[in-house]
């Protein structure tokens, strides 16, 4: 018995990709230029050679896309190198060269129109990220509690992050990641109950 043919590739599905893909990316490029999630969106889809149709087909609107480019960078970038860095110190640094690298265009997400958006979606993929990271640090814990304690520590990387990103250095300015990443690594024996820390953040 002849084997079925295989089904050809969906090729209006791949152009769907494809055109999603090229928006995303000018997306993150063109905020990351001009600073500001202001974008009109003729300026978006000449930017990936797409109809403006194409761009509401797809997202809907300006600020979604906006969003959705966001959380692709973070899960292609960020969230994978995080889970390839293997502990919890090298993810803290994965994730503080990530956002100076990028921080023109999360400063302008989270201070743009689109800024409860963005934290919510930020603090989904982080709370996600995170569930792992809490059970090895608490032990078990009932369902509910594991997501809830997932959420707080990521909404709570977000608020020190945000600070850094908007109200830190002067804008022109290069971040230092190292800095973020050690804010964030002082916290961990505070908030785990590892004793208390000295003003530099080291145990006393």
């Amino acid at each position: 018995m002849q084997p079925e043919p295989a089904a050809p590739p969906r090729s209006q599905d791949r152009r769907a990709l494809r055109s999603r893909a090229a928006l995303m990316a000018a997306a993150v490029r063109l905020v990351s230029e001009r600073g500001t999630t202001a974008i009109p969106v003729t300026d978006l889809t000449e930017a990936a050679d797409v109809s403006r149709q194409v761009l509401y087909l797809q997202f809907g609107d300006r600020d979604v896309l906006l969003v959705e480019a966001a959380a692709d960078l973070v899960r292609r970038e960020l969230i994978t190198e995080a889970d390839e860095s293997g502990d919890a110190f090298s993810g803290v640094q994965a994730m503080a060269r990530h956002f100076a690298a990028h921080r023109s265009f999360y400063r302008a997400m989270l201070t743009g129109s689109c800024a409860f958006a963005m934290t919510r979606t930020l603090n989904g993929l982080f709370g996600a990220a995170n569930a792992k990271t809490v059970r090895e640090l608490f032990g078990e814990l009932d369902e509910q509690v594991a997501r809830d304690l997932a959420a707080f520590v990521a909404a709570g990387t977000g608020a020190v992050v945000n600070d850094w990103l908007i109200d830190g250095a002067d804008p022109l300015d290069p971040l230092d990641p190292e800095e973020l990443a050690r804010r964030l690594l002082r916290l961990a024996p505070v908030f785990t109950g590892g004793g208390r820390t000295s003003p530099d953040g080291g145990p006393r």
